[in-house]
């Protein structure tokens, strides 16, 4: 009898199958801006540059607090002040919300769909709803 190891996968095959993205990760420096899509929540308008952007999904790193597993963002992406901009809007849902070592949080954000040109109506001075 031998003493083979039952498990012959290597760790990086193992790494590939637990792969969950449908679409690959680039990591690159965007600026763009998240502002939450639902007038009911407190309104941030946070400005971030992406960590990594794939054709589906961004990811990057906030201060902002107000961020939740499940809620719809509009995000503008790239987010340049220009008025010739090639800014794009979509709807996104944020799928993944990290604590991180150097006191941020990491969110993942999944595109939804393309929403058109960015808005530029503002919740601030709006009274809450009842």
């Amino acid at each position: 009898m031998t003493n083979e190891p039952q498990n012959t996968a290597s760790p990086k095959s193992a790494q590939a199958k637990a792969e969950r993205r449908s679409s690959r990760r680039c990591k690159m420096k965007q600026l763009m801006r998240i502002r939450p899509s639902d007038p009911e929540r407190d309104h941030f308008d946070d400005l971030r540059g992406t960590q990594s952007v794939s054709r589906t999904g961004v990811y990057f790193q906030t201060s902002e607090a107000g961020y939740q597993v499940g809620m719809r963002v509009f995000v503008t992406l790239p987010f340049l002040q220009s008025p010739v901009s090639p800014n794009r809007e979509y709807l996104a849902e944020v799928v993944r919300k990290d604590p991180l070592a150097n006191g941020l949080t990491g969110v993942g954000l999944k595109l939804l769909l393309e929403v058109g040109p960015p808005h530029t109506y503002s919740f601030e001075g709006v009274p809450p709803a009842k």
